[in-house]
């Protein structure tokens, strides 16, 4: 059980070294109004003459059992605890401690450690939803403790159980710069009957996240001609192999038999998620190749949007991870 904390009024010429259990504001009537003093700042000889000047000839001072530790530094652990790559951390507020992303990349969170952490007494560590794109600033996550003070033994608890996990809790993964093949099919584009859409909106969310698309080539609605344009590509080495239409049941549709054809292995066509449930996910060797549903085109975020980050961070994409897509996976009614 947490003890609770003692407060003790003193002189404040007799507060140095003790601890302000609250905020102390200062009100300079038309000029300023805010905080002079933070809750558990530790009173200094230099603090005596500010304090006096608001009015302050005593002040409550906090005094803690043995063995614990005030919410700002229990704070600040934590989020160390649970912190990786490409994180600040911000100063205390009012004992929260909150991590934000320092560059642009890909936020992975451990969510079985997040549950088994809030399960330890007076933790409160709240996160994002993991695999989505952050900019510099965006709060991936937060932490402080319930009680005002706690004893230090739970921290460490926590510190050691933190450090059970493979990776870190909260981190930020680069995306790297991979070189991608756009195949566009489809006779009415092929032909010219049409003007191509998928070009620009692909290029835009792969640029977006660092990447190129090298080249974009046509292709009719022909089994043989889109696995000649997938094949080049493979040959010339790209990164990455997006292939955009001809992914319905239609009998003109011969992506998803294409995909197949150049020996790629599928991983899966189709995910519950939608718009995009037609997204096919294969890999030719250590190369994704992605079948693109019409959706991408028109829908500003589909399952594309899903895994396109993940890929672009050097991660796999497995049956699993689009099977869970139905979850929240319903965008558009």
């Amino acid at each position: 059980m947490v003890e609770k904390p003692q407060m003790r009024e003193v002189p404040v010429r007799e507060a140095i070294g003790m601890m302000l259990p609250h905020d102390m504001t200062q009100i300079l009537p038309g000029e300023f109004k805010g905080r002079l003093f933070k809750k558990g700042h530790v009173v200094t000889e230099a603090d005596i003459e500010p304090l006096l000047s608001i009015g302050k000839e005593h002040i409550y001072v906090l005094e803690m059992p043995e063995g614990y530790i005030h919410e700002e530094e229990a704070g600040i652990r934590i989020a160390k605890a649970v912190s990786g790559q490409g994180l600040t951390l911000t100063p205390p507020y009012e004992g929260k401690v909150s991590m934000k992303a320092a560059r642009t990349g890909l936020a992975k969170i451990n969510e079985e450690a997040v549950h088994a952490l809030n399960q330890l007494e007076g933790i409160a560590f709240s996160t994002i939803y993991g695999d989505q794109v952050v900019h510099p600033g965006h709060t991936l996550a937060a932490t402080r403790i319930i009680p005002l003070i706690m004893e230090e033994s739970r921290i460490i608890e926590l510190e050691q159980l933190a450090k059970q996990f493979d990776e870190p809790i909260v981190q930020v993964k680069t995306f790297q710069d991979k070189r991608v093949g756009l195949v566009t099919t489809g006779g009415e584009v092929f032909s010219g009957r049409i003007a191509d859409r998928f070009g620009p909106v692909i290029r835009n969310k792969v640029e977006a996240l660092g990447s190129t698309v090298v080249d974009q080539r046509f292709a009719p609605d022909d089994k043989e001609a889109i696995e000649q344009q997938i094949h080049s590509f493979l040959d010339e080495g790209v990164d990455l192999i997006l292939v955009t239409g001809g992914m319905s049941v239609d009998p003109d549709d011969r992506t998803p038999g294409a995909i197949a054809g150049v020996g790629a292995e599928v991983v899966r066509y189709g995910t519950p998620m939608l718009p995009g449930s037609m997204l096919m996910v294969a890999y030719k060797g250590e190369v994704p190749i992605l079948g693109l549903p019409g959706a991408v085109m028109h829908e500003a975020f589909t399952s594309f949007d899903v895994f396109l980050p993940r890929i672009l961070a050097g991660e796999r994409i497995v049956a699993s991870d689009m099977t869970r897509l139905g979850y929240g996976g319903l965008r558009k009614c």
